[in-house]
């Protein structure tokens, strides 16, 4: 049963012990993958549904689901409706987090609020989310040295953080498919945040690939961000290669056939939807 104010597409669970999670939907996914998977609000909750059943004890998820690309025919919710949420997750786009289109600022002013409204409420992003996430906290968001892309089944390498998130015990890295071109070029501090994050609050870069230095970044009991996708499987992935290779985004032909030959390669997107589960249930007081 949906116990969440937000009014959005919801879908609920009577658990006793359960996460509320608000997906912010910033794109739609193509025919085929909805045919199979759905929205990626629904991509999103199955994942996390996956990972609850795994918890110990079990752990549900009650999720909201809300697409906000304006221009679109999306709605960004009104941060007062989102109060009895327990954290927001923002999703992958083909939009650039770095872009000044209207919807986008909207969303970077509507974070900054929801952040300093809610101190209870725990935030999450995958690429584009990621990005805009750490754009609300005064990150510089750019594309890549050289609009290079990276893509595909990628090693990540873990830090200190990263480890104790991901409990990989005596392993310091795993894998992610990758789809952008865009990326977070430093950490937001407390002061690119204009006091947002406090100064006391520790910002830690939890992994980098070989291309890109920040895969993610965490701040205890408040932010927790992947570059890479948790959700993606083959299809999803050879499909989103296509479509931009096909666009011309892509311009390296080599590039794109060794993306669709790893596109298969097993991952750790469970693993890392676990650690983000744990985040969102309060669980992380103790990562350093």
């Amino acid at each position: 049963m949906a116990t969440a104010s937000f009014k959005g597409n919801v879908t609920g669970s009577s658990h006793p012990d359960r996460i509320r999670m608000l997906v912010l939907e910033t794109d739609q996914t193509f025919e085929s993958t909805s045919e199979r998977k759905g929205t990626f609000g629904d991509i999103f909750h199955n994942l996390f549904t996956r990972a609850g059943k795994e918890h110990d004890p079990p752990l549900e998820i009650e999720t909201a689901m809300k697409f906000i690309v304006e221009p679109e025919g999306g709605r960004i919710p009104d941060v007062k409706e989102v109060g009895s949420i327990d954290a927001v997750l923002i999703t992958g786009s083909k939009y650039d987090a770095h872009g000044d289109d209207e919807w986008i600022l909207k969303l970077v002013e509507w974070i900054r609020s929801a952040w300093k409204e809610y101190p209870h409420m725990r935030f999450s992003g995958v690429c584009f989310g990621h990005q805009v996430l750490c754009r609300a906290l005064g990150s510089e968001v750019s594309p890549s040295p050289g609009e290079e892309w990276e893509l595909s089944h990628t090693q990540i390498n873990l830090t200190k953080t990263g480890s104790a998130l991901f409990r990989t015990k005596d392993s310091h890295k795993i894998h992610l498919h990758q789809m952008h071109m865009d990326h977070v070029v430093d950490a937001p501090t407390s002061v690119s945040s204009k006091g947002l994050i406090k100064d006391d609050e520790s910002v830690d870069v939890w992994g980098s690939s070989e291309m890109i230095p920040i895969q993610g970044v965490y701040i205890r009991e408040r932010l927790f961000t992947s570059q890479g996708h948790l959700g993606y499987d083959e299809e999803m992935v050879k499909r989103h290669v296509d479509a931009r290779w096909e666009k011309g985004l892509i311009k390296d032909e080599k590039q794109v056939e060794e993306a669709k030959e790893k596109a298969g390669f097993d991952h750790d997107g469970l693993l890392v939807a676990a650690a983000i589960l744990r985040f969102f249930h309060g669980e992380d007081k103790d990562i350093n």
